[in-house]
């Protein structure tokens, strides 16, 4: 039986990286004609009552988007994704939802039954063949004063925090061949990401439904 049912969970999408390897912010990279970002909220938005987007309060492309905003309190600046964990987060306890799941915005696989999965225990984490995915999880917004401690006192590891939740593991195996959440941190990754999505049978609109 899952512990929240979908209208009860808020979903973000983490861009507050600085993508230092790809060179230039990864969420509003272009990936088969739209913004990088766009294809991750697509993916999300049939599986939660809402999607917001964090990243730093200065990117000016965020509006872009079409969904509600969730910008690093600026308490937390430079500490990392878990800052854009307690900001959705405080998000989502402020619309009246129980629970947040997050997902980096650089997965252009997410799986489509991420959120159903995770919703089966109170707090949960992704795992795929490589160990634990601490930043597809999913999150009580009743952490939000455990995930907040954690940043002022300096230790802002998402997988820390987690385990300190006793968050329950959640397989995501390989399908196809393809870790499903796969992230892209350099140019050769984008391109060979972008040559699978082709291969998709129901590829992803930005209005997220299948096409």
């Amino acid at each position: 039986m899952a512990e929240y049912h979908s209208n009860e969970i808020a979903a973000v999408v983490l861009a507050g990286g600085a993508s230092s390897r790809m060179g230039r912010p990864k969420a509003h990279m272009p990936f088969l004609g739209q913004p990088l970002a766009s294809r991750v909220i697509a993916r999300l938005r049939p599986q939660a009552a809402v999607v917001y987007f964090n990243a730093s309060a200065d990117d000016a492309e965020a509006a872009c988007l079409g969904v509600p905003l969730a910008p690093d309190d600026l308490r937390w600046r430079g500490a990392g994704p878990l800052a854009g964990v307690a900001a959705a987060l405080a998000k989502a306890r402020a619309g009246g939802f129980a629970a947040l799941v997050t997902a980096p915005c650089d997965a252009p696989f997410l799986p489509l039954d991420l959120v159903a999965r995770l919703a089966g225990a109170p707090v949960a984490v992704a795992v795929s063949a490589s160990g634990p995915e601490p930043m597809f999880a999913l999150w009580p917004v009743a952490a939000l004063a455990t995930v907040e401690a954690a940043l002022a006192s300096g230790r802002a590891s998402p997988r820390a925090v987690l385990e300190s939740l006793s968050a329950a593991r959640v397989s995501f195996p390989a399908q196809g061949g393809r870790d499903p959440l796969a992230n892209v941190n350099t140019a050769q990754d984008f391109a060979a990401a972008e040559a699978a999505a082709l291969l998709e049978a129901e590829p992803i609109n930005p209005q997220g439904r299948m096409q």
